[in-house]
Parts: structure tokens; C-alpha cells; sequence
């Protein structure tokens, strides 16, 4: 009987620390990267559309699956890369944006204090059968505008590793 009632103090006792570890890591979690960035126009990043506007961002790990908290004013996000690569284009951290169908997406963000370049979804841009392919010229005295080529942005991202 008192080995009973000893065994089932010691699982009170073994359950309620495991708890408090369990909080103590979670209450633990650190940023390993976090910065801030301003989009000066409506932008879709993955498969969210965040509004022109300041915007902070945090990443809880810098492995696998990379995944952005963004806050803003008025909208908060959360935002998973498609792939990554080791190889960074740019020697400071920058998102960098293609224009498709007249609307920005991320395409990349250059994340050089992680070494990494981080690549989101875009969707595809419409592709012309192949006869208006060969029958559309654009001349040379058309505005830019009217150019269907994907133009590409970079904004400024300002970076703090912890």
C-alpha cells in the first residue's frame, strides 16, 4: 500500500516536470533571423497578398522548411519557401520582386548573414500559342509598358541576425 502511494506521487511528480519542460522549451523559442522591409505597392509572396506598407519579419529557424512571421499594421502573415539555395546572389538582404501580369511577387529573398536565398512560389506567366508567339512584335516606338517582359524590383531589407 505505500509503495502505491508512493509510485503515484512520483508520477505526479515525473508528469509535472515533464510540463514544465515542455513550457520552459516552448516559452524558449528564439529568432535566429529578423528584420524589416517596406512595400511600397500591393505585393503577392507566396501564396499571400500583403498591402503596401512597413512590415517586420521573424524566423524561428534557419533550417528547413523556412518559414517567415511577418507583422505589418494592418496584416500579419505567415510564409513558407519553396526552396532554398547556399548560394547567395546579393551581399545584403534584399527581396527581390518580378513583375507578372502587372502585379509584384516575391520571387527571392537574399538572406546573406543566413547564406541562404530563399525562392517562393510565382505563378506562371500566360504563355501566347505558338503562332501569336511569332506573330506579336512589339514596335519600337511602344511605350515600355506595353513590353511583356518580366521586370524585376529589389527592395531594401534591413536585417539583424540574433
Amino acid at each position: 500500500m505505500i509503495w502505491a502511494r508512493r509510485l503515484k506521487l512520483l508520477t505526479k511528480f515525473g508528469v509535472a516536470a515533464l510540463a514544465l519542460g515542455a513550457l520552459a522549451a516552448c516559452g524558449n523559442a528564439q529568432t535566429v533571423y529578423k528584420g524589416q522591409f517596406t512595400l511600397p505597392f500591393e505585393t503577392h509572396w507566396g501564396g499571400t497578398t500583403l498591402p503596401a506598407g512597413d512590415y517586420t519579419f521573424t524566423m524561428s529557424s534557419a533550417i528547413s522548411p523556412y518559414t517567415l512571421y511577418i507583422r505589418g499594421e494592418k496584416f500579419n502573415a505567415i510564409v513558407m519557401a519553396s526552396a532554398a539555395d547556399e548560394k547567395v546572389v546579393s551581399g545584403h538582404a534584399q527581396l527581390n520582386l518580378v513583375d507578372i501580369a502587372d502585379v509584384q511577387n516575391v520571387k527571392t529573398f537574399d538572406a546573406p548573414e543566413l547564406g541562404l536565398t530563399l525562392s517562393y512560389w510565382t505563378p506562371k506567366q500566360k504563355n501566347m500559342g505558338r503562332k501569336e508567339a511569332h506573330q506579336k512584335t512589339v514596335p519600337q516606338t511602344a511605350p515600355a509598358s506595353q513590353v511583356s517582359e518580366n521586370k524585376t524590383t529589389s527592395i531594401e531589407v534591413r536585417s539583424a541576425r540574433r
